[in-house]
């Protein structure tokens, strides 16, 4: 009964563990949009999770519906995460 009430608890835990590790966003602004490259440019605000600064750099998108939803100009919330090595954009709002 013990080892069942500790399992329980454990699950409780752990299912409870994403929303206190919520994906925070970033803010941006798509600079260039390369649909052959499957990149996009984003001047974008300090990226907390990968440790970097406010800059304007090159990102690969999770997926290529994503890619052709941005357009040059559109202000964005994002979040990136590296990716296979790759800064990808995993997220949009």
């Amino acid at each position: 009964m013990k080892l069942a009430t500790a399992l329980v608890a454990a699950l409780a835990a752990f299912s409870a563990a994403p929303t206190a590790l919520a994906a925070e966003y970033t803010k941006g602004v798509v600079k260039k949009v390369d649909l052959h490259a499957g990149k996009v440019t984003v001047i974008h605000q300090e990226l907390k999770n990968l440790d970097m600064p406010a800059m304007t750099m090159v990102f690969r998108t999770a997926d290529g519906a994503m890619l052709e939803t941005l357009k040059e100009g559109a202000e964005i919330e994002f979040v990136a995460e590296r990716v296979a090595g790759k800064l990808t954009i995993i997220e949009l709002k």
